[in-house]
């Protein structure tokens, strides 16, 4: 089970509500399902219903994630209308990304007053599970 920190739980949902309307993404990082590092990126199509982050910053993330000992554990961003779970957007670019051992973290800002987040994981079939998650 992913095992997010209660700062990087608050970092995400103050990033979703500084880039609000439009979408927020980035990175978490870290070893044995326990995330060490949120990585805020910058959403390259600065659009309210899609995110693409930006390649020269992942790149930066994958490097310093790889000199500390960690991994990829999730990605996240935000919606800030429509969809309450991942759209077919989210898990077309998850599919065509070939990212499909992590987390795909969702900061919902349909209430801005209270942002929920959720955890999903996308299977090769493009199928979706919502899974649980622990906020230490």
């Amino acid at each position: 089970m992913l095992k997010i920190k209660k700062s990087h739980v608050d970092d995400m949902m103050a990033h979703a509500l500084a880039e609000y309307p439009n979408e927020c993404c980035g990175i978490l990082a870290g070893a044995n399902g326990i995330g060490e590092r949120l990585y805020r990126t910058a959403n390259a199509v600065k659009s309210p219903v899609r995110y693409q982050i930006d390649p020269r910053e992942q790149l930066a993330a994958e490097m310093d994630a790889e000199k500390n000992g960690w991994e990829y554990l999730a990605f996240y961003h935000s919606h800030t209308r429509g969809h309450t779970g991942l759209s077919t957007t989210d898990v077309r670019m998850a599919l065509d990304s070939g990212w499909l051992d992590v987390y795909y973290l969702l900061v919902l800002m349909h209430d801005t007053d209270e942002p929920r987040l959720n955890a999903y994981r996308v299977s090769e079939k493009g199928e979706v599970v919502e899974e649980p998650f622990e906020i230490v």
